[in-house]
């Protein structure tokens, strides 16, 4: 999606975000939603990924950029996507193949 002359791709955040009474502006960040599936992992963090999403990310779906979807996918767990993303808390992560169909890519 293109605003003003940053593009932003299907993995960001930021991709479909309306811009602000049709200024340069991005309006209220609106994250897409992560369909909840029975083949989703229940993982607890592992120590080497504390504080680190954009690591887990990488190592599981190859884009470091796909940090937030844990953020989304575990709203209640994870209010705030750095600080709560700590060793042996307990999170769902959607497979590869969910997240691809979620994001169209």
């Amino acid at each position: 999606m293109a605003i003003g002359s940053v593009t932003y791709n299907q993995g960001s955040p930021y991709y479909g975000t309306p811009l602000f009474d049709n200024s340069k502006f991005l309006d209220l960040l609106s994250f897409r939603s992560i369909p909840k599936l029975a083949d989703d992992v229940l993982l607890p963090i592992p120590v080497n990924y504390n504080l680190r999403p954009d690591l887990l990310a990488f190592d599981l779906y190859g884009n470091s950029d796909l940090w937030w979807v844990f953020a989304v996918r575990n709203p209640n767990t994870l209010l705030d996507p750095l600080w709560n993303f700590t060793s042996g808390t307990l999170i769902y992560i959607p497979t590869k193949d969910t997240l691809q169909s979620a994001l169209g890519t």
